[in-house]
């Protein structure tokens, strides 16, 4: 009887099993593009401009989706094409300061929104910012106003060209780090 069972089944075919782990592997490969290209941003931070809230070297993820459904608020940190780059290719991450039509004042080392008598708080920031000249943004409309965290040592807006990132040039909102351990950001 055990014979009769081992005859009944069909002989091992490579040709089938190689386009089986093709079809998987194509699979995949849609998946992953798909992901990284219309779902998830996935973006190193290589300098300490972000730092307490992003260590130099972290790993982020982002959502490509989430400004699809409303618009980006002050605090959030993004993912987004550095404004000064006329290719397009260098990303950077920062927290929105600034929302359209905003002002933006820098006085004594503390920021002020749209002529506020209080400055913003700003719990997120490992140390005060050194006193450096007054200074005064207007953010244009669909734009907004990125500084750094770690404003001491930050390249952010006050230090561009280009002062204002487009909405259209922000990929993705930061949900939370994930290398070296996880961590969700806000």
């Amino acid at each position: 009887m055990k014979r009769e069972e081992n005859m009944s089944q069909e002989p091992f075919n490579w040709k089938e099993e190689i386009i089986s782990w093709i079809k998987i592997i194509i699979t995949a490969a849609v998946i992953a593009f798909l992901l990284n290209n219309f779902i998830i941003a996935n973006s190193r931070v290589p300098s300490g401009s972000m730092e307490k809230t992003i260590m130099t070297g972290d790993r982020v993820i982002g959502s490509r989706l989430s400004y699809y459904f409303e618009d980006p608020e002050r605090g959030d940190i993004v993912i987004f094409h550095f404004p000064d780059d006329p290719t397009g290719k260098t990303y950077y991450v920062k927290r929105i300061i600034g929302l359209p039509g905003d002002t933006v004042d820098i006085r004594n080392g503390k920021v002020f929104i749209n002529n506020s008598d209080t400055p913003l708080e700003e719990p997120y920031l490992p140390e005060p910012m050194e006193p450096e000249p007054d200074a005064h943004f207007e953010v244009p409309d669909d734009s907004y106003f990125m500084l750094g965290d770690n404003r001491n040592y930050s390249a952010d807006a006050r230090r561009w060209n280009n002062k204002y990132v487009k909405k259209k040039k922000i990929i993705a909102k930061v949900l939370f780090r994930y290398f070296p351990s996880i961590k969700k950001l806000h």
